[in-house]
């Protein structure tokens, strides 16, 4: 895989540098000194190119003159992740349905910097981890942790089973994001823009929650959802952690 573009690339470094097999540096590029001695402690082969030897490597993508090649994304066991949900109070983030590389590397994003949130996806129609969304991630994909499993609803169906709540996102007929009280641990389901979440899901969710919306025709697209709903569950575990 390669992740490229200043901060995807400084992120990396800083927090995962064991995962990088090879740095590319384009000529002149001012972070060039900073990577060099970072790639010097960890080891890592570290290759200074011309600005068109660095667009061929990227497709012609902008990559800010840095461009780093890495492992296959390390996706964790669900079962592992189901037990740090309960020993470190972790927010899961079922993802039904969604298929745009751009919204997952957003939430990825968003989740990275609250801290505390993990992702499920289902193996089948749905995006995976690519360099398209570690492009968008930023360097987010290093503080959030990501499960792939087979079917979904089993997977909130063993959740449940480990007394983790789970709500969903529902575009009427639901509790108001901003007045609900969540319970935690807890598990939040959101679906894409065009289905949302399906049927035989919906029926798994224990707390079925709204966006207000003040125009009904407009919709939110399934990064800012997830962003929204993340937030106020951030917000809320704070402070039940300090009750």
């Amino acid at each position: 895989m390669k992740i490229y573009g200043k901060n995807p690339v400084l992120e990396r470094l800083k927090a995962n540098p064991k995962s990088i097999r090879k740095i590319f540096v384009e000529f002149g590029n001012p972070e060039h000194s900073y990577v060099a001695q970072k790639a010097r402690q960890h080891n890592i082969p570290i290759v200074a190119v011309p600005c068109s030897k660095m667009h061929k490597l990227s497709r012609d993508l902008n990559t800010q003159g840095l461009l780093i090649e890495v492992d296959p994304f390390d996706y964790i066991d669900y079962d592992d992740l189901l037990d740090l949900v309960i020993a470190e109070n972790v927010t899961l983030l079922f993802l039904d349905g969604l298929t745009d590389p751009q919204n997952l590397g957003s939430i990825i994003r968003s989740l990275g910097c609250l801290g505390g949130f993990a992702i499920v996806l289902p193996t089948h129609d749905s995006v995976h981890v690519t360099d398209a969304v570690l492009r968008v991630a930023c360097g987010g994909d290093n503080y959030v942790r990501i499960a792939k499993v087979n079917n979904l609803n089993n997977a909130i169906e063993k959740a449940k089973s480990k007394e983790i709540w789970i709500a969903g996102s529902v575009v009427k007929d639901g509790e108001d994001i901003c007045k609900a009280k969540l319970p935690f641990p807890l598990g939040i389901v959101v679906g894409s823009e065009q289905k949302g979440i399906r049927e035989i899901t919906i029926s798994r969710i224990d707390v079925k929650l709204t966006i207000p919306m003040a125009q009904v025709r407009m919709s939110l697209n399934a990064a800012h959802a997830s962003t929204i709903f993340c937030y106020e569950a951030f917000k809320q575990k704070k402070s039940f952690k300090k009750a």
